[in-house]
């Protein structure tokens, strides 16, 4: 394993450079960035926007933070159930069906921005938006590999325990046993495609296997 310290403008022109390079399919290139909360792989997703329009790729962002399952459903163990949290909580059957799948090379080529409001767990009443030839779909989320989620290309903002412990707001204390499980079950930084450390967000650091 070799692990290369790289700046923040590095890693987004070297994620960036993955997706251009990748080739091109039928359907949409789908890109999931998966992080603990702390490392805000939003930002990462967002950051990408601009060199892959730069290189002629539309993009679409989307977050699994709007395909939550119903608050009935996820919470149904209560408000603190850290199993819910990792088994319960992302509704993959309809991300995959009005996202990933759909812009996927056997789609129908259109796709829902939002489902849910996190929040209130109503409707967003979102419309559907044609995928655009050469359309990247760049999802941001937490606890997202190994779900099931019909992605082409993951990336994983890695954090050691330790730092997970300490980044973890004490009201969210709740959450570092499904974070554990993660770890052990899923193994995020070897299930990733590209992993990177982020335990020193100013200096991320990418792992290359083997």
């Amino acid at each position: 394993m070799r692990v290369e310290p790289v700046s923040p403008e590095v890693l987004v022109a070297r994620v960036a450079a993955l997706v251009v390079e990748r080739p091109r399919t039928d359907g949409a290139l789908r890109v999931l960035v998966d992080g603990h909360p702390s490392t805000h792989p939003e930002t990462l997703a967002d950051l990408l926007v601009e060199p892959l329009r730069v290189a002629g790729r539309p993009t679409a962002r989307v977050s699994v933070r709007d395909f939550l399952r119903p608050a009935s459903v996820r919470l149904e163990h209560g408000h603190e159930d850290p199993d819910a949290l990792l088994d319960e909580w992302i509704d993959v059957g309809a991300l995959n069906r009005e996202v990933l799948s759909a812009v996927g090379p056997a789609g129908e080529g259109r796709y829902l921005p939002s489902l849910r409001d996190p929040v209130t767990s109503r409707s967003t009443r979102a419309g559907y938006v044609e995928a655009l030839p050469g359309l990247v779909v760049l999802l941001d989320g937490s606890l997202s590999l190994g779900r099931g989620l019909d992605v082409d290309l993951t990336v994983h903002l890695a954090l050691q325990g330790a730092t997970v412990a300490r980044r973890t707001p004490p009201a969210d204390a709740w959450t570092l046993p499904a974070y554990a499980r993660y770890q052990g079950e899923v193994a995020p930084e070897r299930t990733a495609d590209v992993v990177v450390r982020v335990d020193d967000a100013r200096r991320p650091a990418w792992v290359t296997q083997g």
